[in-house]
């Protein structure tokens, strides 16, 4: 039996308890370390976690206890410094979406991980959701026929972020499931919004995403909506899928419901459209927790060496649309040609390079997608030590984060 992984925590505010209590709850993790800047959550989680040591000092978590892996779960503007360091001192890294402020640090970071043979995975919870998996085996199978378009809400009141509009907060969670059905990157990419709370930051966004034969995906997000609403409505031409993330039951609904033109008709009063109304059922799905799934899955990459289903790649991808859209806001709701053919695509005043990933799904069989792809990632062993940490304060032209200082 192989032994645990040695695995680090960085940032407890809102998200990174919940890893915490997954890793925590997972046989292969051994859970050394959680480490964050404000002591009173850090005092928080050692009445809850005893046994994990606690830091606020991020270079001695990189170097002092001999992790092997590393989470992040700080603000977005940590993100690439943080994983940047923890890449070089040889550790396996997962960050928590978005990747990071604009494509061309995730494109570095990418380019790190594949020089030393490290697992570099993003935090796209929604695609290890049992849930998503059944909606994917159902689009794939033509059940509903072809998708005419993908309608999303992710609406709540906050959580007001100060560093990133609404859209890079709520919408990688729908643009990750709606690339993930379609199985092909957008063509064209518009977003209007306004920010009615602070200037300067959006608070409500429309994005549209353009698909070849004409497809669509409307996503619209809001910190600003009385209900939380986590919904999603799947077209097909054959069938439809709403899809309800907050519904305690019955998440999926599939609607037997279609309009139908005569295929011949020849004055206008034989043309008359057909809707059908058939029955909705619910087909059972098992639950389990995504995040215990996420969590599982990247230490399964680590053991096994296989690259992970939500990559570097993946992660890539969302940034390029997120910028996409970013852009598509400066221009009034512009449409914004994807992927972008030159470096012009911003997210405030940040630059991105080309290209795009593949993100497939496969089957298993049993109902549920693969998880792991066949493709291998060679694994090597890194000696970490301080002098690959302070590296980052030499290449990195963005301020030392607070957290590298005791």
């Amino acid at each position: 039996m192989s032994k645990p992984i040695k695995v680090g925590v960085v940032g407890c505010g809102y998200w990174g308890p919940n890893l915490v209590r997954n890793l925590n709850l997972l046989p292969d993790c051994q859970l050394k370390m959680i480490c964050d800047t404000n002591e009173m959550r850090l005092e928080h989680l050692k009445a809850l976690y005893p046994d994990v040591q606690r830091a606020t000092n991020y270079e001695f978590m990189l170097n002092g206890i001999g992790l092997e892996a590393v989470v992040i779960a700080t603000s977005v503007k940590w993100h690439f410094p943080m994983a940047k360091a923890s890449l070089l001192a040889g550790k396996h890294t997962f960050i928590e979406k978005p990747m990071a402020s604009s494509s061309a640090e995730c494109e570095e970071l990418i380019d790190i991980a594949q020089k030393k043979g490290l697992v570099l995975m993003t935090g796209h919870t929604f695609l290890y959701s049992p849930v998503i998996r059944k909606i994917k085996e159902i689009v794939d199978q033509g059940d509903i026929g072809e998708i005419r378009y993908i309608c999303a809400r992710r609406l709540n009141l906050g959580l007001f972020q100060k560093d990133i509009n609404v859209a890079w907060d709520l919408a990688p969670h729908d643009i990750s499931i709606v690339q993930h059905i379609m199985g092909e990157p957008p063509v064209a990419v518009n977003c209007r919004g306004c920010a009615h709370i602070t200037a300067g930051v959006e608070d409500v966004t429309m994005i549209c995403l353009s698909f070849s034969k004409q497809r669509t995906a409307m996503i619209h997000n809001s910190w600003l909506d009385p209900r939380k609403i986590r919904e999603m409505t799947i077209v097909g031409s054959k069938r439809m899928i709403v899809y309800d993330d907050v519904a305690l039951l019955e998440k999926i609904r599939i609607f037997d419901a279609r309009v139908e033109t005569p295929p011949h008709y020849d004055t206008f009063a034989e043309f008359q459209y057909a809707y059908h109304y058939g029955d909705v059922y619910a087909p059972y799905v098992k639950q389990e927790e995504p995040l215990k799934s996420e969590c599982q899955h990247f230490l399964d990459c680590i053991k096994n060496g296989t690259q992970p289903l939500t990559d570097g790649r993946n992660g890539l991808e969302l940034v390029r649309i997120l910028e996409a859209s970013s852009r598509s806001l400066r221009l009034g709701g512009a449409a914004v040609e994807f992927p972008p053919k030159n470096n012009a695509v911003e997210h405030n005043g940040n630059v991105n390079g080309n290209g795009h990933a593949n993100l497939n799904g496969n089957g298993n069989g049993n109902g549920h997608s693969k998880i792991q792809p066949a493709r291998k990632v060679p694994v090597t062993k890194f000696k970490s030590d301080k002098r690959a940490v302070k590296m980052i304060k030499k290449v990195t032209h963005a301020e030392a984060p607070k957290i590298f200082v005791r």
